[in-house]
């Protein structure tokens, strides 16, 4: 997820838990994507490219080698990692907005996200998908790869769909900033209050997570995809993302060490109730599914899933994040170097994963192995990646850039600078 800037992460004790999340978040990521080839629930083998319903844009590559533990481990990435990555995502919004001005903070996430969404759907992602399109094709050259990828009745965009739903959700809280501030203060008071009493906290979150996703799913079912072009939407989960991605601007609303996040509240001290309960509504989401995985389903069953959803969502969010302010309030190496390129691994993880198994479809290995393989080489190399590039001259120069820029607005008196 893109980090705000220089007003986004201070150096408090939660800023730093928050900082470690993201990056156990972005590494949760890559390992999801990593193992989807080997899904034992996954079809025996690849579909055409460019015949319906287009299996490879979820799954991109199909190996022979299946493991039923990655279904398991994949499947609480699945219902669990994008809302956490919303809820971080909107924590330093309100800050930044106030801070920069709410068409400077608009200028900046348009250039931070809406540039690399563009650049990285026109140019990494048709890299990306050229060994799915390989696995089937007759002819496998990069130009008839090219002549069914562009007859394709939308545009590939892979996980980089985040982006242009955080892009625009980015958009609502500044239109919310100029009309409305009120409603942000609103959920900032619920968020301080949360410190003492994060119970109440979490209720009010099920409460307003479930008017937003049961008549989307009920709608839509829980696969559903919407795709327009680049853009691609998880149909039934579209609001549930909004709900979690304001609930992190409202913490962030009036100081997030101040109130929920605070590293002595009640979400800290007791980590292991809020972790419990996490792993706990994680199966009994798992058992909710199962009637409709063999066929049995109506509305009372369907009901009482689609609330588990809800359940499993809210705890873990907050029992990741109880676990990291109790356990990661500190800073390591490692950590700290994953932080600082995070955004550009995500950014290029996704060639490196489908690449990767594509090179071990035909090697005699168990899918451990495969599935280590993909993870560990993926994470290295875009690591490495990003690092490198972040060295390049013209990286420095826009450091440059960007620092004079701030330095020279920062010089201007407060009463005359331009709204905005």
């Amino acid at each position: 997820m893109p980090e705000t800037g220089k007003s986004g992460l201070g150096r408090s004790e939660t800023s730093q838990a928050l900082k470690n999340l993201r990056v156990f978040a972005i590494v949760m990521v890559i390992s999801f994507h990593s193992v989807l080839a080997y899904l034992a629930s996954q079809p025996p083998g690849p579909q055409s490219f460019d015949n319906p319903p287009f299996h490879w844009m979820s799954t991109p590559i199909l190996d022979s080698q299946r493991w039923l533990g990655f279904d398991i481990y994949a499947a609480f990435q699945y219902v669990s990692l994008m809302p956490v990555m919303f809820f971080l995502s909107g924590i330093f919004v309100w800050p930044s907005v106030i801070g920069k001005g709410s068409w400077s903070f608009l200028r900046s996430r348009l250039w931070r996200i809406g540039v690399p969404f563009l650049l990285g759907v026109y140019l990494l992602m048709p890299f990306a998908y050229y060994p799915v399109y390989r696995v089937s094709a007759r002819d496998p050259s990069w130009s008839s790869y090219w002549k069914q990828l562009v007859a394709l009745p939308f545009w590939p965009s892979g996980p980089l769909w985040f982006l242009w739903e955080l892009l625009l959700f980015d958009i609502a809280a500044v239109v919310i900033f100029l009309t409305a501030p009120r409603l942000i203060e609103m959920l900032g008071r619920l968020s301080t209050s949360a410190s003492k009493t994060p119970r109440q906290y979490f209720l009010v979150l099920l409460a307003v997570s479930a008017v937003a996703y049961l008549p989307l799913s009920f709608v839509f079912g829980t696969s559903h995809w919407g795709v327009w072009g680049p853009f691609a939407l998880q149909s039934d989960r579209f609001l549930l993302y909004l709900v979690y991605f304001f609930a992190g601007v409202g913490v962030g609303a009036q100081g997030y060490d101040r109130g929920l996040l605070r590293p002595d509240g009640m979400l800290s001290r007791r980590w292991y109730v809020w972790a419990a309960s996490a792993i706990a509504s994680f199966f009994l989401w798992m058992m909710s599914m199962a009637p409709a995985v063999y066929g049995h389903s109506n509305v009372f069953v369907d009901t009482g899933a689609y609330l588990a959803v809800v359940l499993a969502v809210a705890c873990a969010c907050l029992g990741l994040a109880a676990i990291f302010l109790r356990f990661a309030r500190r800073t390591w190496a490692i950590p700290d170097s994953l932080a600082k390129h995070a955004y550009a691994i995500y950014l290029v993880h996704y060639v490196f994963v489908v690449w990767l198994q594509f090179a071990l479809l035909d090697i005699a290995m168990p899918a451990i192995a495969k599935g280590a393989i993909v993870f560990t080489g993926t994470l290295t190399l875009s690591w490495s990646l990003a690092a490198g590039v972040g060295r390049l001259p013209w990286s420095a120069m826009l450091r440059r850039a960007k620092s004079s820029a701030s330095g020279w607005r920062s010089a201007i008196p407060h009463k005359m600078r331009p709204i905005g």
